[in-house]
């Protein structure tokens, strides 16, 4: 079926909006890119101002993001797709440990010491964030835990020799879990995770430019990096995965489940779609999970702690997040966690009460509303995380999606 597109007054002014907001190129958005999507497919895309601040040239449809946490979905796809084929269990902590025997001895760190962890840590866990990994950035006991540091986005396996600072179903405490399920994808399969991916998802779909290795073609496109200083005016910075940039064939590059794909808006909303018609493509007709799977990727996972994301952010390391005392876009409302993305209840704008979302490190964002069938993503390149001009930005959208569908 064909996708029916946003009335040409809600395209005018989604892109009235969008082009004001990157007007400013000092204190504004330098460039950013919004899709929509429906069961059917793509309603609206239009990409506006330049690719960086670094260049003059436009921001297009083609332009080629660092979607960071964004891969997490499609990590949780693959999981999930292993799971109905019996190949990988959600609860099995043995099958954990024998896929990943560095799991089954990893320490917790209580206080600065490392201590004995006294759960075990199941696939369920990976996914939804209560294995007790954490991320550097949003957490200074263990940023400061040695001199070296940690580097998430080196592209090396080493990233996730971290320790836990949670027991196993201990709490929500988001970080390296989807970078571990990555690695049992890899495990169980024989595969790379981003040969699994392609195989498995973007083929199906008809991606063709994602990887965790772009092409010379996808690093032609490539979006400029930038960083807002807290006055906010902005300056231009390096790609935080600059080693898949250079990285050479013969080198190993680690494929981060949790944050180490490129791609662009248009192809990652074809997978938004996807959750919204029930795991079916309505472009290439091609399922990619079944009906029952993706209801189980939307059920609240961990209902005993309905206001985990009232613990907020911690900017650690600020040059990468912004503190934010509420993950919620909808204060005040309850909260749940599916299969790798928040459930945040209604919204302002139009979103039900079982709406999925997340985003990428890079103040990239996106929705998937099954409850009436819209979706989207709102996709920048510009650190650090929660910056209010972007998430201002979608608010002002994503109503006027909604508002398209009642009219």
């Amino acid at each position: 079926m064909t996708a029916k597109p946003l009335s040409p007054q809600t395209a005018a002014a989604i892109k009235e909006k969008l082009d004001a907001a990157c007007i400013d190129r000092n204190t504004g958005i330098p460039g950013a890119v919004f899709v929509s999507v429906d069961r059917d497919g793509e309603t609206f895309a239009y990409a506006g101002g330049t690719r960086g601040l670094a260049s003059k040239e436009p921001m297009t449809l083609d332009s080629v993001f660092s979607l960071f946490s964004c891969t997490k979905l499609i990590t949780t796809i693959a999981c999930m797709q292993l799971v109905e084929k019996g190949v990988l269990s959600l609860d099995d902590a043995d099958q954990v440990e024998r896929l990943a025997p560095e799991l089954k001895d990893v320490k917790v760190l209580k206080d600065g010491v490392l201590v004995p962890k006294t759960g075990r840590i199941t696939l369920r866990h990976l996914l939804t964030h209560t294995a007790g990994f954490s991320y550097s950035f949003f957490r200074e006991e263990l940023r400061d835990l040695h001199p070296g540091g940690y580097n998430e986005f080196s592209g090396h396996i080493s990233m996730v020799d971290q320790p836990l600072i949670a027991q196993p179903g201990e709490k929500w405490e988001y970080g390296i879990s989807m970078d571990w399920a990555g690695i049992l994808v890899e495990r169980a399969t024989g595969q790379k995770l981003g040969d699994y991916m392609q195989q498995h998802i973007f083929e199906p779909l008809g991606i063709t430019e994602m990887s965790f290795l772009p092409t010379e073609s996808m690093k032609k496109n490539l979006a400029y990096m930038n960083q807002r200083a807290p006055d906010g005016t902005l300056h231009v910075t390096d790609h935080l995965l600059n080693r898949s940039l250079s990285v050479k064939p013969e080198e190993d590059l680690f494929h981060s489940g949790g944050g180490g794909l490129f791609g662009k808006p248009q192809d990652y909303c074809k997978i938004i779609s996807v959750l919204l018609n029930d795991g079916v493509s309505s472009q290439t007709g091609n399922r990619i999970l079944q009906k029952s799977t993706v209801d189980e990727m939307f059920r609240n996972q961990i209902p005993q702690f309905p206001d985990f994301g009232r613990q907020g952010i911690t900017a650690a390391k600020k040059h990468l997040t912004n503190d934010l005392p509420d993950l919620s876009p909808n204060p005040g409302k309850p909260q749940g966690w599916g299969l790798s993305f928040m459930l945040a209840g209604s919204s302002p704008t139009g979103r039900s009460e079982t709406t999925a979302s997340w985003g990428g490190l890079a103040n990239l964002f996106w929705w998937a509303d099954r409850e009436n069938g819209v979706g989207g993503m709102i996709a920048t390149q510009i650190l650090p995380f929660a910056d209010m001009k972007v998430i201002g930005l979608l608010i002002q959208l994503e109503a006027l999606v909604y508002a398209d569908k009642k009219a």
